[in-house]
């Protein structure tokens, strides 16, 4: 017998809080089913103190559809942080256990993370859910908020006019995690050319079929408009990234206890790390679903593989150290 679930929303258009759910137990199916509506529904869902190992989480997600693997982004010899391949690092701790420095890869790789977006649009099969728990939180006065943006309401609250240019021209975008991750550290990555690697392709304006609406799928990788002359894709992109990220359309997501639990959406929301202090240690693991909607694939080839983010790394001369792979993020 299930018990009736608290759903608290968070924002007026998005974003909600479900209290009322024993994790420590098997969720009925039926309890389960409300969980997947109010995701569908809101977007956000934010789940606290959850008390989920990491087990428990990867079990979870499952019951949301197919989980990826992050062994395809592993840069080889590297070995995996936890017991399960399905379990991405999303903190800011070395296979060390040590703080990530400015000498790592990975920390530059990370400030990407700032900046809104949805995971997996550089990857040939999207996201659609992400599950993020928290297990070592830095203190509450030092940040880290998880930021969202209602991609949906953004796209219905456009003026008539781009509207319908965006649906009568059914823009096509070509996503790059090379592409975010030099926007996000030019400097370090400077000798990164988005250009020389694949890219995945996506429509701009898609149906949330799982709530009949329509939405304004951009991210931060996204490099340029199939078919439109740089300048002009250039600006188009960033005036909607710029629409949608508008205050009215964004909130935060403040993470108060180990074990809190966030599930998003990412066909219908962005999202970005908040700020934080450094000098503390914020371990943070997430489970990726693949999506499994009829644009699950874009426009690109069912069944094609994925590939992590190629950096050259380098030493504090500037010098090539070695070539690796770090997490897609």
């Amino acid at each position: 017998m299930s018990s009736p679930l608290t759903i608290t929303p968070l924002y007026p258009t998005f974003g909600a809080q479900i209290s009322g759910v024993d994790f420590s137990q098997p969720i009925p199916d039926s309890t389960f089913g409300q969980i997947l509506t109010a995701c569908h529904k809101y977007g956000v869902c934010v789940f606290r103190n959850t008390g989920l190992n990491d087990k428990e989480h990867v079990e979870f997600s499952r019951r949301f559809g197919e989980l990826d693997d992050i062994r395809p982004y592993l840069h080889p010899g590297r070995k995996l942080r936890y017991d399960f391949v399905e379990l991405f690092d999303a903190g800011n701790v070395g296979d060390d256990g040590m703080l990530l420095g400015r000498e790592d890869a990975r920390w530059w790789y990370n400030k990407g993370n700032a900046l809104f977006h949805v995971d997996s649009s550089f990857n040939p099969r999207r996201a659609s859910f992400s599950l993020l728990r928290g297990v070592v939180l830095p203190p509450a006065h030092t940040g880290g908020n998880t930021d969202f943006a209602d991609t949906r309401t953004a796209f219905e609250e456009l003026p008539d006019e781009v509207k319908e240019e965006l649906i009568r021209n059914d823009y096509v975008v070509a996503h790059s995690i090379h592409h975010s991750r030099k926007v996000a550290a030019p400097e370090y990555f400077k000798d990164v050319d988005p250009t020389m690697f694949d890219m995945k392709k996506h429509k701009l304006v898609q149906l949330h079929e799982p709530s009949n609406r329509m939405n304004l799928y951009i991210a931060a990788h996204g490099h340029h408009i199939e078919g439109m002359p740089k300048e002009q894709s250039d600006e188009l992109l960033k005036t909607l990234m710029v629409h949608a990220t508008q205050e009215k359309y964004t909130f935060s997501v403040k993470w108060e206890n180990e074990g809190d639990l966030i599930v998003w959406d990412n066909t219908c929301v962005m999202h970005r790390s908040g700020r934080f202090e450094g000098g503390y240690v914020r371990d943070m693991r997430r489970t990726t679903v693949h999506d499994a909607s009829s644009t699950a694939w874009g426009l690109n080839r069912e069944g094609e593989k994925k590939f992590g983010f190629n950096v050259a790394n380098m030493s504090s001369k500037g010098d090539v150290v070695e070539h690796q792979t770090v997490q897609a993020i």
